[in-house]
């Protein structure tokens, strides 16, 4: 069941770079009875691995900004501990809300991707910088906290301000995703949140769907797909949102 998860994480992270952690955790809350918390925990250890197959597929074809990814990860890691600390001073109900919030929040920016390109307010120089470090500080937070990649906040930024094509933000983002996702899964690690025995299963369908979602993200036509994996999204969304609360 594991392995099935990763698939199918690591495909869309792959597609889409936004690391798959939004597919992830729900399926291993779900279908493994995985408690929320540990699946975030267990998710961001896995979704280093997301990030390296996936920088390598883009990378070998030209798809990666190094620099832009140093940026990025230069804040990301340490906000990501922070982010991993706050989740674990969260009640359970309390997380699933906010990640129903989250997957709300990945599921508008999938249904704006289309038009994305054409919103370019692009900056330069030294404002560049900034605007990266300052991405970098809140997609760490993201991460650490709901267990994903942080590429649904990476992405848009590269595309919209620095002015990198679709593709090159996604591997740039996933790039960015492996030392973020080291700093707070190692966090999550240490205070019990990660679930060892399932990383290997995991680990090993994500490698694999990593790869072939970037492929497929070379080539394919993803509007339907990604119409259809946003109304999922949303789905699970608010299910999440109307969680019951408890102690």
């Amino acid at each position: 069941m594991s392995f099935i998860i990763g698939l199918l994480a690591g495909t869309f992270g792959g597609m889409f770079g936004v690391g798959g952690g939004v597919v992830m955790i729900p399926l291993m809350v779900r279908g493994m009875r995985v408690g929320q918390l540990h699946a975030h925990g267990t998710s961001l250890a896995a979704l280093v691995f997301v990030g390296i197959a996936g920088a390598v597929t883009y990378g070998l074809k030209g798809s990666v900004d190094i620099l832009s990814s140093l940026i990025l990860a230069a804040t990301a890691i340490s906000t990501a501990n922070a982010g991993a600390r706050y989740a674990h001073a969260l009640s359970e109900w309390k997380l699933k809300r906010a990640f129903g919030v989250f997957l709300l929040f990945v599921a508008s920016l999938l249904f704006l991707k289309t038009y994305i390109p054409q919103l370019q307010f692009l900056v330069s120089g030294w404002l560049k910088v900034v605007v990266l470090l300052i991405a970098g500080v809140l997609t760490g937070f993201l991460s650490g906290m709901m267990g994903v990649g942080g590429g649904s906040v990476m992405v848009p930024v590269m595309v919209i301000l620095v002015g990198l094509d679709q593709h090159t933000a996604q591997g740039s983002s996933l790039l960015t995703m492996v030392p973020t996702g080291i700093a707070g899964a190692l966090t999550h690690f240490r205070l019990g949140n990660v679930r060892t025995n399932l990383l290997t299963g995991l680990i090993a369908g994500i490698l694999i769907g990593t790869y072939l979602g970037g492929q497929i993200a070379h080539f394919m036509q993803d509007s339907t797909l990604r119409a259809v994996f946003a109304v999922m999204l949303i789905w699970t969304g608010l299910r999440y949102i109307r969680a019951p609360r408890s102690s």
